[in-house]
């Protein structure tokens, strides 16, 4: 269910000085708290080096990246609709490392299985809410931003393991993004799946 109206919120809007204000969101799914802190164990190896990790309680893995919003209570609505009609999967964890590019890492992350139920999910979305995303499709789950030179970091602490980690996913959440130099993903509706199912294994997407 969609969660109440923050300070700043009114009839889905965020106001600001002058009128709305668009807030920048996104539509992820949450990482189950268990596996959250098992992944920032691993995570928090790094904190002798100039990085920025990711706290457990904000882990996610993103299926439409950010955009500005003005009315959130149309994005819930829109993503309500898509809900509806998907039904639960498993996110798998398979491999923990440096990326996107193996020689010059930005990211420490962990590279999940691309699901085909998760797949047709994230296809639905970025056409309802009218966004694109021409790269590949790589479902991952941030853990830590490398504020140095990853080609420098990564050889001095390699991180490559192979994971056997999984979570039941039954809803899909529209987040917002911290401010400027702020910290922390805040929750704006997290909806549960139903049962008029179109993101069936057998459907391509």
């Amino acid at each position: 269910m969609a969660t109440e109206r923050g300070p700043g919120e009114t009839d889905g809007r965020v106001a600001g000085a002058g009128g709305p204000r668009p807030a920048r969101v996104f539509v992820a799914l949450k990482i189950a708290p268990a596996i959250a802190d098992e992944l920032a164990k691993v995570a928090r190896e790094m904190e002798k080096f100039p990085v920025r990790l990711v706290a457990p309680a904000d882990l996610h893995l993103t299926l439409v990246p950010p955009w500005n919003e003005l009315s959130i209570t149309d994005a819930v609505e829109k993503l309500r609709r898509v809900s509806d009609r998907c039904d639960d999967f498993t996110l798998e964890f398979r491999h923990i490392g440096y990326g996107p590019e193996p020689r010059r890492p930005r990211l420490l992350w962990v590279e999940c299985v691309a699901e085909p139920k998760m797949a047709q999910l994230r296809a639905m979305l970025l056409t309802t809410f009218e966004q694109t995303d021409d790269r590949p499709f790589r479902p991952h789950v941030t853990l830590a931003r490398l504020r140095g030179d990853g080609a420098i970091i990564a050889p001095r602490h390699p991180i490559d393991r192979d994971l056997v980690l999984a979570q039941h996913v039954g809803s899909v959440e529209l987040m917002q993004s911290p401010p400027p130099r702020g910290r922390g993903y805040k929750v704006l509706a997290s909806l549960k799946f139903g049962t008029n199912s179109e993101c069936s294994s057998g459907i391509r997407g």
